[in-house]
């Protein structure tokens, strides 16, 4: 049921309209099929469709619509950006998650995931501030704080390996 949703929402995206014909080429299934499981949606409120005509979302499915292309965007970013899954692969890979994960551990996953993009380097405590981040949000002032803190303490260190780096070339 979420991939039609989410199906319906990114054609409702890309197109004026939405059609059985085109949710049943994005998913590849037969339109029966289609029909049958926009009868299940529209009795659930998630969509409004009457037989032949255009389909829409209703605020409710838009709303899980926008949620599951969230999760698919989120996994496929830590796929391909994080992991370095080549990015077909990794959107394929990402459809199959964001419907096997539960929402606690999605929206732990999610956060993570922001954290990384928002403020990425914080030092060997990263898990710490990742647990920062999660229990009090983003906060600019606490990720620069982290960065600064991060480069005094790996200034030093990066300093001495480069000294030992030349002293033992020189050797």
């Amino acid at each position: 049921m979420e991939n039609y949703l989410e199906a319906i929402f990114n054609l409702g995206k890309e197109k004026r309209v939405v059609r059985v014909k085109d949710i049943a080429k994005r998913l590849g299934v037969k339109m029966p099929t289609v029909t049958n499981m926009l009868k299940t949606l529209s009795e659930r409120g998630l969509i409004d469709y009457e037989k032949y005509e255009y389909l829409e979302l209703t605020e409710k499915g838009s709303g899980v619509g926008e949620e599951i292309d969230r999760r698919h965007h989120v996994l496929r970013s830590f796929l391909a950006d994080i992991l370095g899954i080549d990015l077909e692969k990794a959107d394929e890979e990402a459809c199959k998650m964001e419907h096997a994960v539960g929402a606690p551990t999605m929206d732990r996953f999610v956060l993570f995931m922001e954290f990384i993009q928002s403020c990425p380097r914080t030092g060997e405590n990263w898990l710490e501030r990742f647990e920062e981040f999660r229990a009090h949000g983003k906060d600019r002032e606490k990720c620069l704080e982290h960065m600064k803190a991060f480069s005094n303490e790996f200034g030093g260190r990066i300093k001495d390996m480069e000294t030992e780096e030349v002293s033992q070339d020189g050797t």
